[in-house]
């Protein structure tokens, strides 16, 4: 189980330590009431799916012994319009560069998709993807 607090800063904003010992600080713009102090929740929200998609593929690709010379993930998140203006979409796009076989990659993708990224299974939104390598857009949909 994990466990933590987040401490009321005054305005919008709140800040608290992860059971890791990292800060971090959330505020809200400044239209809203915030004064711009910290990242917004659902900023955080997307950054957590792609770090953790990431280290999975990271892990998995390891272990078949591959080493991308880069990694980036680009994300994009749809929010309904309405409260409780929740993610209905996130796009993710891997772009990964080095000696990678299309195969494993895809294989890398698909199991942190579909079996290890606890926070992508934490979300109701549907998750779509697409990657690259060495700047060649995949042509297999995962």
């Amino acid at each position: 189980m994990l466990d933590l607090t987040i401490n009321w800063k005054g305005k919008m904003a709140f800040a608290g330590t992860t059971p890791s010992g990292h800060e971090i600080k959330l505020d809200a713009a400044p239209e809203v009431g915030g004064e711009n102090t910290g990242a917004r929740p659902t900023e955080l929200l997307l950054q957590a799916v792609a770090g953790c998609t990431g280290m999975d593929i990271i892990s998995i690709l390891h272990k078949m012994r591959l080493e991308p010379s880069s990694f980036q993930i680009d994300v994009e998140g749809e929010r309904a319009e309405e409260h409780p203006k929740r993610f209905t979409n996130i796009n993710l796009h891997y772009a990964l560069d080095g000696d990678l076989p299309e195969d494993k990659v895809i294989r890398a993708i698909q199991l942190s998709k579909d079996k290890y990224c606890s926070v992508s299974h934490s979300l109701s939104a549907e998750i779509t993807v697409s990657y690259s390598i060495n700047g060649v857009k995949g042509k297999r949909s995962i």
